[in-house]
């Protein structure tokens, strides 16, 4: 009887897949080009709109005119925008690997809940009311949740099992929320101080504010930019990934502390910000492939380019107040996410 080797057919499958995905140049050149398209609008447009040449002339220069000053007023938020947007994204796509569960991003694994119980604890019983005391109260708070739920997974049968980190995560970020509502609803004071904080916004916060937690964004970054092969081993399964001779747990531990750094330091700096770290290591692995050196470098792009537009998409839909990036990016996330869902389902 003659058979037919698949081997040719499957060879022939990956060789076409190979030719969709991105190369690392394509990658740099269009995340590149898109990122400063997106500056460039966040720049330009808002309440008074400034055209492209004045607006990079008083970046570089002055053109005498008003528009310095309204350019001036935007720099800060586009700094912040790029550099919130590439954390929060990156830490996603770190923990969508590490946990390979598709839904993960920073709020499955509590990171978000327990930076918001800590700053409505800080308003609450020590009236703290700075933007730096928010800072250092949240990554308090998303260090602590972080540990704790890494503790708790860790006593299971499984040992910190994919699976018994994300059910920690969310009871973690269950009882947070559940306190946190308690003083909320006891505290007028603490309410209308934390709700400011809680929708998650890069307007209003300079540059020179994030100064005390530029090293822990910078150790953030090193740790998760340098986890793909890790990622990618893990993806095949922890009995595979020892046998490929990655070390599993120190492994999970090490990229964990860098995506934990990054979505912490992010919130402390910006406020909870969803669906970028859920919705970004999806959209962009339809365009590079799996490879989670890929992913994390098309992710850093991606966050800084819809973190910009959504930002920039709120100060001129309800002119003159602004809708907050937070709840921008649940606005255009969740339709999205519906989108890469749909389009997962007819592949």
């Amino acid at each position: 009887m003659t058979t037919i080797s698949p081997a040719p057919v499957a060879a022939e499958d990956a060789n076409k897949r190979s030719r969709r995905e991105w190369s690392y140049p394509t990658i740099l050149v269009v995340g590149l080009i898109a990122t400063g398209s997106a500056a460039l609008l966040s720049l330009m447009i808002g309440v008074v709109n400034v055209s492209p040449v004045d607006a990079v002339t008083s970046v570089f220069g002055s053109t005498g005119t008003d528009a310095d000053a309204i350019v001036a007023g935007r720099v800060d938020r586009t700094i912040v925008g790029i550099l919130i947007g590439a954390a929060v994204a990156v830490s996603g796509a770190v923990m969508q690997g590490v946990t390979r569960n598709p839904l993960a991003d920073p709020g499955i694994l509590g990171v978000n809940a327990g930076a918001a119980l800590a700053v409505i604890l800080g308003i609450f019983l020590l009236g703290v009311g700075s933007l730096q005391g928010y800072m250092w109260l949240s990554l308090l708070g998303a260090s602590i949740a972080a540990i704790v739920v890494y503790a708790i997974a860790s006593i299971g049968p499984k040992s910190a099992a994919p699976i018994t980190m994300a059910l920690a995560g969310a009871a973690i970020s269950a009882a947070a929320t559940s306190i946190i509502g308690g003083i909320m609803v006891t505290n007028q004071e603490a309410f209308d101080t934390f709700r400011f904080w809680q929708v998650g916004s890069v307007a209003g916060r300079e540059p020179s504010a994030l100064t005390p937690v530029l090293p822990l964004f910078a150790l953030g970054f090193l740790l998760s930019l340098t986890a793909g092969p890790i990622l990618n081993a893990l993806a095949l399964g922890d009995d595979m990934a020892r046998a490929l001779g990655q070390r599993v747990m120190v492994g999970r531990a090490v990229t964990s502390l860098g995506a934990v750094l990054l979505a912490a330091s992010a919130t402390a700096a910006a406020g909870p910000i969803g669906f970028v770290g859920l919705v970004i290591p999806h959209a962009v692995r339809l365009v590079v492939g799996p490879d989670y050196r890929k992913v994390l470098l098309a992710s850093v792009f991606g966050g800084m380019v819809l973190i910009l537009l959504a930002d920039t998409a709120g100060r001129v839909l309800t002119p003159p107040s602004e809708i907050s990036v937070g709840i921008m990016t649940a606005l255009i996330g969740a339709p999205v996410l519906v989108m890469l869902v749909r389009r997962e389902k007819t592949r």
